[in-house]
């Protein structure tokens, strides 16, 4: 049967990628479903719940509701709530309940504003498409309604002198879902003040609406996953600022991405870092120049599963220490323009069960190992939207360091859990 899943995980809902991305920026933020599903995002899919308080809740739609309807009973309870909690936005979320039966999210978000003075956002998911969809979708609302180039005397003051050091970075489309909480975005932030640039906001782990009213005042905005594209592209519309979409993983890759994102300082132009790529005539090396360039070892084939950017920037890392060719199979919502052509969108497990005969090794999730073919090797690489929090404690950090390969002598590999 096609659309089904027998043997693996499903990924995080569209909602808990909204829930996720909005999770630090001080809203109220609401999923219209059923009593139960918030816990499963919480306990499942939020590794920041038990740390750090956020105001995340659950309408408890009921069955008379979703058949006879109550719009009454969800407005009145958002505005008591709204007043009680004093939130700075709210966010009402959608699900397949209120899909199904075609509950104007919109409509009852005006209302509630109107009447509490507090700005709101509608989110018309519908639990049928995975995380990158809502994350998406909830960074490109925010930074349309928030993103300046500040007001606030003393942030501008601050964002100045960055700017008068070194260039401001931005970091697009950082969620937990996609970055453990195993230091890979404070390392990434690492990676951009080692390379004499300064950190900017970063969306959105560890900021806030404040600091999001200054995303104009950054000269790049570094994509780190497919999730942060559509807001890097409002930011370029209403400021100019050029994007480069890339994960800084690896030794060699991550000096190649700090290239990219100092030139696109410069230029302006846009770059996704992986592919080749031309600055003022000089073509940069995409993953088929770093095979040309390594060279080493081309008889093993590996593939990769999982999110584009991630996976296609850690191909790119591999190629470029090892000479090792590494394909990607991406089952999650992804622009074409961010999968190389030997890349592939497989969204069913049939297809990816298919596809993973050509391989000789497979990097993925650890929970994709019952897709595993006899004579395969298997090199798991928790993923939070796949397994949630099950391999949180030995899920590795490989932000701008050495990747070690299987098979060498001497060398550990770190992906083994």
């Amino acid at each position: 049967m096609r659309q089904v899943t027998g043997l693996t995980s499903t990924y995080s809902s569209d909602e808990f990628g909204i829930c996720s991305a909005l999770y630090e920026l001080g809203g109220m933020v609401v999923m219209h479903d059923a009593s139960g599903c918030n816990s499963t995002y919480t306990t499942h899919d939020e590794p920041r719940w038990y740390d750090m308080d956020s105001m995340i809740y659950i309408s408890a739609i009921s069955e008379t509701e979703a058949i006879l309807g109550d719009d009454d009973k969800l407005i009145d309870d958002l505005i008591e709530t709204a007043q009680e909690l004093h939130p700075k936005f709210i966010a009402l979320v959608g699900a397949p309940i209120p899909y199904m039966i075609g509950t104007d999210l919109e409509a009852i978000v005006q209302i509630v504003s109107r009447r509490t003075g507090i700005p709101g956002f509608a989110f018309a998911a519908n639990g049928m498409h995975d995380y990158t969809v809502g994350v998406s979708m909830a960074l490109e609302q925010i930074v349309r309604a928030y993103a300046d180039r500040g007001t606030d005397e003393t942030i501008v003051k601050a964002y100045t002198d960055l700017k008068s050091d070194g260039c401001i970075i931005n970091i697009i489309g950082a969620t937990p879902l996609d970055f453990s909480l195993n230091g890979s975005v404070a390392s990434v932030q690492r990676w951009i003040e080692n390379h004499k640039m300064k950190n900017g906001v970063c969306l959105s782990m560890g900021c806030s609406l404040k600091d999001i009213r200054m995303a104009g005042k950054a000269q790049v905005n570094l994509v780190v996953s497919a999730v942060g594209l559509a807001a890097a592209k409002v930011l370029r519309e209403r400021f100019g600022t050029p994007y480069v979409v890339g994960t800084p993983f690896g030794e060699m890759f991550s000096e190649s991405l700090a290239d990219m994102v100092r030139n696109a300082a410069v230029s302006s132009e846009n770059c996704i870092a992986y592919q080749m790529t031309e600055f003022h005539g000089n073509r940069m090396p995409g993953r088929n120049g770093m095979m040309q360039r390594a060279g080493t070892d081309t008889k093993k084939h590996l593939v990769i599963i999982g999110e584009s950017v991630c996976c296609a920037s850690l191909a790119a890392a591999i190629e470029m220490e090892y000479g090792i060719k590494v394909h990607v199979l991406c089952p999650l919502d992804t622009g074409s323009e961010l999968l190389q052509p030997e890349d592939t969108y497989a969204p069913e497990e049939d297809d990816l069960m298919r596809l993973l005969e050509t391989y000789d090794g497979v990097i993925a999730d650890p929970l994709y190992r019952p897709l595993i073919h006899d004579g395969q090797e298997f090199y798991p690489l928790p993923h939070e939207a796949f397994s949630g929090r099950m391999y949180d404690s030995v899920n590795p950090n490989l932000i701008a360091v050495k990747l070690t390969m299987p098979g060498r002598p001497g060398e550990s590999y770190p992906f083994i859990v």
